[in-house]
């Protein structure tokens, strides 16, 4: 079996449009989430979202190309972008021995929402002929391996909340059966639209709050619903033997994988975690001594949170006094299909930096989620071990284990 590594990271989010950003904003607790500037939100029960402001295209790829892609395929673009640079593997790599697994969870809405407005008003010839490409949700990975040149497989999972922790893990797997050398895994998303809002808001999703400070706040007792987010995160993942043959820069290796379903009920989570406990427990192939890092899903829901708890619990039951978790979408919301690549990123440099981003806008203590969920502020630590875990709607649990490289 091939020992697999991260030799790159690119990431789009509200709080930094790449991952020195994204990492620097963490560590002074900062959050991206403000009222809605995207649209009017005069009719909506829900104001707040974490947008990403200033997003400029251009920056990362031709306007006439641009024009052709959904707001979520351009973030996409713009994350991998940045992990292609970051890894330095363009020109080191066979074609046909690179892959490209970057998937979301709703594919293109913006896209949607505009194409459907123009044949309501104006008729169906009015429609583009790039509507169903910019729609569908494996068009941002398409998008990235035309770029690139990779010949081997284009995978986008979408598997909901849970769908970058999947393509990273499905595509940690491809490469450690050598399937591959090298894969671009990942997700994007780009769903604050005003349909896609308000369909969250009627299912009781989203917080009501209009404190953007007292919205996303994850194991509060106070929590009352997630905060839309969106953007991108991207990770190039590399056989350990490719990877030191060109002599890259490894920022982790991956030492295991989960990936369970609930099969229990369209959004609402096992009531017993069961699934969640096994994705976890399939993750940890090894557990070194030390401490443990956790990026929960934590996405400030009253039943996810409390959970989640549990399932931690139950898995960790004999190490509790060496886990630390936080979760960080109490800075940058709850970025759907992206969340799992951008809370990847959190928990790599966690492990690199020995450094536990803060659970921020935490007030309330709540007995359902009693662990140490690092509040407000980062704080140091011995890790040896960091764990990002997803839970999406259809019952789907993910969980990526990541520990220090080491050249054994």
């Amino acid at each position: 079996m091939n020992r697999v590594v991260i030799t790159g990271r690119g990431v789009i989010a509200p709080t930094g449009k790449n991952t020195e950003e994204l990492w620097a904003s963490a560590m002074r607790g900062e959050h991206g989430i403000a009222p809605v500037t995207l649209f009017d939100t005069t009719d909506y029960k829900a104001t707040l979202a974490a947008e990403v402001k200033d997003f400029d295209p251009a920056q990362y790829m031709e306007f006439a190309d641009a024009r052709k892609m959904d707001r979520y395929a351009q973030f996409a673009m713009a994350a991998a972008a940045e992990a292609v640079e970051d890894s330095g593997v363009i020109g080191h790599v066979d074609p046909h021995r690179f892959g490209v697994y970057i998937g979301s969870g709703i594919g293109g809405m913006n896209t949607f929402a505009n194409e459907m407005e123009k044949l309501n008003e104006r008729g169906p010839r009015r429609v583009s002929v790039y509507f169903i490409p910019m729609l569908i949700a494996n068009m941002a990975a398409a998008q990235v391996a035309i770029k690139y040149g990779a010949k081997s497989s284009c995978l986008p999972s979408v598997t909901a909340c849970a769908t970058s922790t999947n393509t990273i893990g499905e595509a940690y797997r491809a490469i450690k059966h050598g399937y591959a050398d090298v894969i671009l895994a990942g997700g994007s998303e780009a769903s604050i639209t005003p349909i896609g809002f308000a369909g969250f808001i009627n299912m009781g999703a989203l917080s009501l709050s209009d404190d953007p400070d007292r919205a996303s706040i994850p194991f509060d007792k106070e929590r009352n619903g997630f905060v839309m987010g969106e953007g991108a995160g991207v990770l190039v993942l590399e056989n350990l033997e490719h990877a030191k043959k060109r002599g890259a820069t490894i920022y982790a290796e991956i030492s295991g994988y989960g990936s369970t379903c609930d099969a229990y009920h369209l959004t609402a989570p096992d009531p017993e975690a069961e699934g969640a406990i096994r994705a976890i427990r399939e993750s940890l192939e090894e557990v070194p001594s030390g401490g443990i890092y956790v990026n929960t899903h934590g996405t400030s829901t009253p039943l996810n949170d409390a959970l989640e708890t549990k399932a931690l619990k139950d898995v960790f039951a004999d190490r509790l006094d060496e886990l630390r978790i936080s979760s960080t979408k109490s800075m940058t919301g709850h970025l759907l299909g992206a969340a799992g690549a951008v809370e990847a990123i959190y928990a790599i440099e966690a492990l690199r930096q020995q450094i536990i981003p803060p659970t921020v806008g935490y007030r309330v203590p709540d007995e359902a989620c009693d662990l140490d969920i690092t509040p407000n502020e980062a704080k140091e630590a011995d890790l040896s071990l960091a764990l990002s875990v997803s839970l999406g709607f259809g019952g789907h649990n993910a969980c990526l284990a990541f520990r220090k490289y080491q050249d054994e």
